[in-house]
């Protein structure tokens, strides 16, 4: 069984709450989780990620039954229901000048059969707790963590880099966008955590796992208060989800 607890909370600092997020409803066998966090003026990233997550979830929803269920027809479902949330964006932001450049992060987790199906583009990030250890799923595509691969900078001084949101991948941005698709165990007791940088700029990952673990129901509204409490200089997100 697999439960799911999840927060968005605007922050301290933020006019409107440009984050958005979906927990599965269904019971069946295939839960679907999605959380964006937009970006751009007059309402744009609003727009981008609701519009992001509602695409994709339409788009998966559409599929999934004609597919295969195999590996790689999951994982390609996944990749091409980001890609559709990538045209859909990118459409709507030509409509009108105020949108234009408006754009999004995007984490997709599919869970089926015991594996967690995962699709991302941005730098909201993708945790999988199991036993006594915390780890990063997913890369951030961003302009610090290309910095950090290449040995130029540290993961310290990445932290605290002046250009530490700048993204070299989004969703709607452009014609194309090429999201990271992988799949992992999801297996009895495990806990995925998946959240918008609002987060993880100001939450280190330590106090994510030891809330996470303690309970995953009330983690989510500690974290954000966590986040608050540090400055809450963006909108927080957080989705838990526990393989119980």
């Amino acid at each position: 069984m697999i439960k799911a607890y999840a927060k968005s909370d605007i922050g301290k600092v933020r006019e409107i709450n440009q984050d958005y997020y979906y927990i599965s409803e269904s019971l069946d066998d295939v839960q679907l989780y999605m959380l964006a966090d937009g970006m751009g003026g007059y309402n744009g990233g609003e727009i981008a990620s609701k519009l992001a997550v509602e695409a994709a979830k339409s788009y998966i929803e559409n599929n999934f039954k004609e597919i295969n269920k195999d590996k790689e027809s999951i994982l390609q479902l996944v990749g091409s229901s980001m890609e559709y949330a990538n045209m859909v964006v990118y459409e709507k932001s030509k409509e009108k000048k105020e949108l234009e450049g408006m754009g999004t992060t995007l984490e997709i987790c599919l869970i089926y059969n015991n594996k967690a199906f995962i699709g991302h583009v941005g730098d909201s990030r993708i945790y999988r707790i199991r036993k006594g250890l915390i780890r990063k799923l997913t890369q951030d595509h961003s302009y610090v963590q290309k910095l950090v691969t290449d040995g130029t900078i540290t993961k310290e001084e990445a932290m605290h880099h002046p250009q530490k949101n700048m993204l070299i991948k989004a969703l709607g941005c452009n014609v194309f966008v090429e999201p990271d698709v992988m799949v992992r165990g999801f297996l009895k007791e495990d806990i995925f955590v998946m959240n918008s940088d609002g987060l993880t700029n100001l939450v280190p990952q330590e106090e994510i796992y030891t809330l996470a673990k303690k309970d995953i129901e009330q983690a989510p509204k500690e974290l954000v208060e966590i986040a608050n409490k540090n400055g809450g200089y963006d909108n927080i997100t957080v989705i838990i989800i526990k393989n119980i």
